[in-house]
């Protein structure tokens, strides 16, 4: 990882939200996919963890990411909100220069 980078976060609530989706040993997969409506637009599935991961654990649980989307994420965190609009994971990208309303896609 290069020196200037910071490693992404997750909150308690995400974690505790992977834990109801995903069962005692849940893996997250949190990845930046080219396209979307600003640019790029994150990922965010239940999956398996390789070699090469960032990896992210907390009670048991993990979130993945690969090392291709892990720039994109420096110093960002994961969360999972409950609002009035629904719930859902979200990241607080610092990187993000724009976003889409939706909250799932960005520009740099």
């Amino acid at each position: 990882m290069d020196a200037l980078q910071i490693p992404p976060q997750a909150t308690p609530a995400a974690f505790e939200q992977l834990r109801n989706i995903g069962g005692k040993e849940g893996v997250l997969r949190v990845a930046v996919d080219g396209g979307g409506c600003s640019g790029f637009q994150y990922r965010i599935e239940l999956d398996q963890a390789n070699g090469e991961d960032l990896v992210i654990a907390y009670q048991g649980n993990k979130i993945v990411i690969d090392p291709v989307s892990l720039p994109f994420l420096s110093g960002a965190v994961i969360d999972y909100k409950v609002e009035l609009i629904g719930s859902r994971f979200v990241i607080e990208n610092p990187n993000a220069a724009t976003s889409c309303g939706c909250g799932t896609s960005f520009s740099i």
